[in-house]
């Protein structure tokens, strides 16, 4: 099993819940200075402690994620780190008003990391077309013309025009090209058929992020059936698993030390998606009168108990964490966990302990063959 990082790099000063579009006058500039330099220390303990990528993400417009270029920083952190890989997961490929400068950008990071990027392409969720007013209804048609010119950028050695639906060009030549031959490896997140079937079709990895065993499992199952109509089959390696993960010295300890955090990203971050809805004309479900599965309920009335028995969050001693761990894995096939050790409002000195007491009380038993 390999072990991510991921960092959402989370605002965690909000005073009320989030609620799209968030005023910018809610961001301080200077305790964001702090929340950067934080993440970057978080970074390079990734990797003095052997974890085996560190991975960001684009968002844009909320206080949920502070990475609307997660280039710039993967730029930070192939300077701060020698080894560990560097997993943009991913660039919103669709919304890039020119796909040719994300594959000079991405050709330029993994020449800059010595070939350690991992290149995710998502689609993205509706905020992020708001924000940037593209229509929804063009993103998967625009994502994929994009991958198709981003790898035809990386790995065609002279000049090429192309003509497509939303991008035309008279000649791409990238300066530089990446590293990694013929280019660096990608990904796809993914939830929707039409996504995994995308991801299988092209034949790279899946991901799942914030859905419960159950819904996971089945997400997977279908990614693998979709992947035999395309005429290959999925190993674990391309199944990632994305899950908030805390660990202290006891069960009791972990939930005071966590609980709260964990709160605040879903109750305050999540609850963005309130504003998009009603900008889109649209109104949550009403709350069922029986809570059977995470999916009945929006992110954002998600609580501890909830997040931990549909396994979403993994927080306890080692123990508990190491076999909640390797049940879900086994469970759902996957090889690639994902972990979310800050999250929300967990301040530095929590986060690094958590890093740390995970490397050093979870992580070997995961690495064991």
């Amino acid at each position: 099993m390999q072990v991510y990082a991921f960092d959402l790099m989370p605002w965690p000063h909000l005073d009320a819940p989030s609620y799209y579009p968030d005023p910018s006058r809610l961001y301080d500039p200077l305790r964001g200075q702090a929340v950067y330099a934080e993440h970057l220390r978080q970074v390079e303990l990734y990797e003095e402690y052997g974890y085996d990528a560190i991975c960001i993400n684009e968002h844009h417009a909320k206080p949920y994620g502070l990475m609307p270029s997660p280039n710039l920083m993967a730029a930070a952190i192939s300077q701060r780190t020698k080894r560990i890989k560097i997993g943009v997961f991913g660039n919103l490929a669709a919304l890039h008003a020119h796909p040719v400068r994300l594959a000079e950008e991405i050709a330029m990071l993994d020449v800059m990391s010595g070939g350690r990027i991992i290149s995710g392409f998502v689609r993205g969720v509706p905020q992020e077309y708001l924000a940037l007013s593209v229509p929804q209804s063009e993103a998967r048609e625009r994502l994929n013309e994009a991958w198709d010119l981003i790898v035809k950028a990386w790995t065609t050695h002279e000049p090429f025009d192309w003509r497509g639906k939303h991008w035309s060009y008279d000649r791409v030549s990238i300066w530089p090209r990446p590293l990694q031959q013929p280019h660096p490896p990608i990904m796809m997140p993914a939830d929707s058929d039409e996504g995994l079937e995308t991801a299988a079709r092209r034949r790279v990895p899946t991901g799942i992020a914030y859905r419960s065993v159950g819904r996971a499992r089945t997400a997977f199952e279908k990614y693998r059936a979709f992947a035999a109509k395309h005429g290959w089959t999925p190993g674990p390696e391309h199944c990632h698993v994305l899950r908030n993960v805390y660990v202290a010295e006891t069960n009791q300890r972990a939930r005071e030390e966590a609980e709260g955090h964990l709160h605040y990203m879903f109750q305050q971050l999540l609850s963005y998606h309130r504003g998009s809805m009603k900008i889109l004309g649209q109104s949550p479900p009403p709350r069922p009168t029986e809570i059977r599965a995470a999916e009945d309920l929006p992110f954002y009335e998600m609580d501890f108990d909830l997040l931990q028995k549909e396994g979403l969050s993994i927080i306890g001693d080692p123990d508990y964490v190491t076999r909640e761990i390797q049940a879900q894995m086994r469970e759902l096939g996957a090889g690639i966990l994902m972990g979310l050790f800050q999250f929300g409002s967990l301040p530095h000195e929590l986060a690094q302990k958590n890093i740390r007491l995970f490397a050093e009380t979870v992580l070997p038993a995961l690495k064991r063959p």
